[in-house]
């Protein structure tokens, strides 16, 4: 599945990517602090296919061996605001930087082992969804088999959970709902192009790669 770039979304993402972190400069994670700053996370992020409700129910997202850099991405949105989901909202807003820095270094660590890289050939598209995800231009930030991104700060979206794919790129495309919703422009531009159906699709063909993201299950909830 190796792609091409589109120009003007590796130009958009490139230019994204680079301020990303700008907020987080000189703060470094420490996976040891962050697994003792993850107790409001475990109930949702440490349970198998545990479902959120909110705005509909679907899993919450594999978030163990995701990229660091994205995480802490995602949780600076959340903490602004640019990410509107009134639990992720409450959350983020209670974390310092180096809170954030350092649940971030802790997730993209748990349970990863060595070797954990090397995936086997994904599965090709039918010609309907290679056609929708040649138009979103996909692969343009988050690379080969989309679990390499172009930069950390892009997420692992392989093998994630495909309902929550879905409503995640909904709520890029649906973005001005007050409780929920996720401004970003690139993903606006990309999932705006897409009715339900073909967003669905995307979603569950993505969802059904081997991916490296992960839910590493809490010892008590097990």
């Amino acid at each position: 599945m190796k792609k091409t770039l589109s120009p003007m979304f590796a130009a958009l993402a490139m230019g994204l990517a680079a301020a990303a972190p700008a907020h987080a400069q000189g703060v470094t994670g420490d996976a040891k602090a962050g697994a003792n700053k993850v107790a409001m996370c475990i109930g949702c992020h440490g349970i198998y296919g545990y479902k959120a409700s909110f705005p509909e129910v679907y899993r919450v997202p594999e978030i163990s061996g995701q990229n660091e850099k994205y995480l802490v991405s995602a949780l600076t949105a959340y903490r602004k605001g640019d990410r509107k989901h009134p639990t992720m909202r409450g959350i983020a807003g209670s974390l310092t930087d180096q809170d954030i820095a350092d649940v971030a270094a802790f997730y993209a660590t748990n349970g990863v082992k060595e070797g954990a890289a090397d995936l086997p050939a994904p599965k090709e598209p039918d010609a309907k969804v290679a056609e929708l995800l040649k138009k979103g231009a996909c692969v343009s930030c988050h690379g080969d088999n989309f679990s390499k991104p172009i930069d950390p700060s892009y997420p692992k979206i392989a093998g994630q959970y495909p309902d929550y794919l879905y409503v995640a790129l909904r709520s890029y495309r649906d973005d001005r709902h007050r409780t929920w919703g996720r401004g970003n422009p690139i993903m606006a531009g990309m999932a705006k192009q897409f009715s339900d159906a073909e967003l669905k699709a995307i979603a569950y063909y993505v969802g059904s790669l081997p991916g490296q993201v992960m839910t590493v299950p809490e010892p008590r909830f097990k």
